[in-house]
This record gives C-alpha cells, structure tokens and sequence, in this order.
C-alpha cells in the first residue's frame, strides 16, 4: 500500500491546508486516493472528504491498539493514502496518541510542513530537531510553507546535509486561507468559494511541491500483518438507527457508522434543522456532537422535531447524545451570544456558554452503574472538546483524564448515553454491540 503521513511542526503550521492541497492534486492525476486523521479530530476530516468525496477517518492510537489501527488503515487505504497528522509530529497523550508513534507503528513515510515564516538558517535548527528528537522515526522530508523564494537554495542545500529530502514549498496564497473559530477551523460546509480555493491549492502544490517524489517515497510503506479486531455476535434483526446529520450536528466517527453498518443496521440520517421528525420506523437514535450553539435559533424554531425527539426518548428509544447532542438535549441552550432559547426539554437543565476551553483531551469513561452500553465498572476511551457547559452534567460515569483529574460525567441508563464526551466504538466494540441489541430489544421486546 502506497502511503505518507503529512505531519507538523505544531498545530497552525498548514499541514491541513497542505493535506488537501496534496489529496486534490492526486486525485486530479486519477489516482484514486484514500485519506485519513491521525488523532481525534473530526474537523480536519470533513475538508478531507469534500476534496476526494469519499468518507476520511480517524487513526487514534490512544483510542485503541496500533493493531486496530493497522486494521483500520489496511481497510479503507486505496491506491494511495494520506495521513494528516495531529499538532505537532511528536505531541500528544503521554506520545502514544502522537503522529510520531502512529508512523512508526503502522510503518509510514512521514513527511513534515515546516512553518517558515520569520525564519531563515534557523529553519535548519528546527529541521536538525526532529530529525534527531527521537531515534528512529520515519521522517524522510520536509515542506516549507510560507519559504520565500529567496531561501530555497539554502533550505535545498540543509536538506542535502541532512539527508532528508527537500518536497516543496507553498508559498502564502492570502485567498485560500481557512478561517478558523472556538473548535479549531471552521466546518468545510461554511466556507464560501471552498472548491475555488482546493482547485487554487491542488494548483499551487502542482507548481511548487515534489509530488512525484512524495508518491516515490509512498512506496516505502511497510506492508503489515493484522489480526482482525475480535467483535461481539449477535443474532436477529439488524435495527434502524436514526443518525442526526446537518450543518449543526456534523462531528462523528465515520469508524463508529461503519462498524454500525457492518452489523447490518440501517443508518437514516436526517436533519434537526430542517426535518420534522425522526425517520419512520428508526428503533434507536444517535446524536452526534457538532456546533448547535450557531443554530440554536433555528433550532429552537423547529418544535415539531423537538417535540418528536423527546416522544421517542420518553418512549425509551435507544439513544447517544454526544456533546453537541447532548446540549440539544436540555430544556434550552444559550447561543454564542448569550441568549437562551428552549431545545428538546428531556434533560432538566441548560447548557451554557463559557468563557474559555471547558473541557479538553482524552478521557476514560468508567460506568458508575449498569448502563445501555456498559456494565458498571467497565470502562471506554474518549474525547471531550467543549467551550459550552451544562447545568446537569450526569454522574452516570467517572470521566478520568490522563493527568490523573476525575470528575462525573454523562446520563446513562438502559436506554439512554447523553455527555459531552464522544465516544469511539472501536476502543470498545461491545458499546456498539449492546447499543444494537437495546435497539432489537425496543423494537421486537427480544434480540
């Protein structure tokens, strides 16, 4: 399998906008081209998937084992894959989340966009840094976002000594800036003109950035033996599962619907924003996370699918709230602006703006009590990134982050998962399966 990791120097550095500017220059080339997230963000990969339009997803190698994560990169790689990295190459949960230890564990070419702005020789000292930071790593090149023109020869020449390769440079290109906002960039729905900018990229890599040479070094990828991550059995009719999806609620795993999928159920995404109900017939509900918060107005307008997700709740329907969901979930949300408008009223609280990151990074999710996905003292992997607070938080688990910190966390029950953490069905593929059969169980009274 052909593949590289596009990795940074630090979060901001342009290895997204690289990533993509790469992803649609292959697959103007006709190559067909797979993408993929290192870490647990769910935004990057939505500008992955709207430049090559099929699904991108995440490779957590602190969500589970770099088995797991080699399964999952064999599963869905094509004739090339690309890797974006998460902040910095060597960052991230004790290193085991880091892109550093996902390239080593899965064998792939790492490639590094360097910052050059306010830089000339010290870009050499940076270069000199990761090369030798940690022994070994896979790094075999750099590009040079933001190099003048007038630097190339030297940074050529500090490739040359160091014996790495020199891949380009992308100069700053001021009208294929991606804005950012609270969550890291903005969602590639919102942006004006994207395809004009990813067609203005995938140019300027053409012109400025060795892909031939990229595609050479691809080659080197290791081809590695996997077992297949074990999965539960069960037996019956596979349920249908109602997953919210719009401009509001646009955060998941696509990992999380595949192994969904793969059990035979079927998914019906529909729209809070826009439809009236949840799909007929659904026997489980997701919510995923997203940003309510910018359409808590509209939201709020719609009463009729408020009125229904709150039937079907009150009905005992299945349901995962996560976050976003979670916030739609409360008798109201404040918006960015500090106003309270009433959402879907099953959770007796509000959800609130805060003044600065609420919460941040990995967490281990311990049921506190029997709940729809686990039994008590059971434990899963997951990922909390909120500004928003709520007023009801849930005990239903011990949230454990890893410097040790623990604070209760989510509402659970026998039908029910709502809390800001996002969870990741792969670290525990029993959450899938128990969701599914609570899903049989609400509809046919037996698996």
């Amino acid at each position: 399998m052909k593949r590289v990791m596009i990795a940074g120097m630090r979060s901001g550095c342009g290895k997204t906008t690289v990533t993509c500017a790469l992803l649609k220059a292959l697959a103007d080339r006709g190559i067909d081209v797979a993408a993929f997230k290192c870490g647990p963000d769910y935004i990057d990969p939505m500008f992955h998937s709207r430049v090559i339009s099929v699904p991108s997803r995440n490779l957590d190698g602190w969500f589970c084992d770099i088995n797991t994560a080699n399964y999952l990169l064999q599963k869905h790689s094509r004739e090339v894959s690309v890797i974006e990295g998460v902040m910095g190459f060597y960052d991230g949960a004790g290193e085991g989340a880091s892109s550093y230890i996902m390239a080593l564990g899965t064998g792939t070419p790492a490639v590094i966009v360097l910052d050059c702005k306010g830089m000339s020789l010290s870009v050499g000292a940076v270069m000199k840094g990761f090369l030798t930071f940690r022994e070994p790593n896979s790094i075999v090149g750099f590009i040079f976002n933001r190099l003048p023109p007038g630097l190339v020869s030297q940074t050529r020449e500090l490739c040359r000594q160091m014996g790495v390769e020199y891949l380009g440079r992308l100069p700053y290109t001021p009208d294929c800036v991606i804005e950012s906002r609270h969550l890291g960039l903005v969602t590639a729905d919102e942006i004006a003109g994207l395809k004009e900018k990813i067609i203005r990229l995938a140019h300027l890599a053409e012109e400025y950035i060795d892909i031939d040479k990229i595609l050479e070094l691809a080659e080197g990828a290791a081809d590695n033996a996997v077992v297949p991550p074990a999965l539960p059995v069960f037996y019956g009719r596979p349920p249908k599962i109602a997953v919210a999806r719009d401009e509001a609620f646009c955060f998941r795993y696509e990992d999380n619907m595949d192994l969904l999928r793969g059990y035979g159920c079927e998914l019906a995404e529909f729209s809070p924003l826009r439809d009236k109900g949840v799909p007929a017939g659904s026997q489980g509900l997701i919510l995923c996370g997203g940003y309510p918060e910018l359409y808590a107005e509209k939201l709020s307008a719609n009463s009729s699918m408020r009125a229904d997700i709150r039937r079907a709740l009150m009905s005992g329907m299945p349901t995962i709230a996560e976050c976003g969901g979670f916030m739609y979930l409360h008798d109201e949300m404040e918006d960015g602006g500090g106003r309270s408008w009433p959402m879907v009223g099953f959770i007796n609280g509000k959800a609130y703006k805060t003044p600065k990151l609420r919460r941040f990074g990995y967490v281990t999710l311990t049921a506190v009590r029997d709940n729809m996905l686990m039994k008590s003292g059971q434990s899963i992997r997951a990922h909390e990134f909120h500004y928003w607070d709520s007023t009801a938080p849930g005990d239903g688990m011990t949230a454990e982050k890893t410097n040790g910190a623990t604070y209760p966390a989510a509402h659970c029950g026998p039908s029910l998962y709502a809390g800001f953490p996002h969870l990741y069905f792969y670290g525990r593929p029993s959450v899938a399966a128990n969701f599914i059969k609570k899903c049989q169980v609400f509809k046919y009274g037996t698996c």
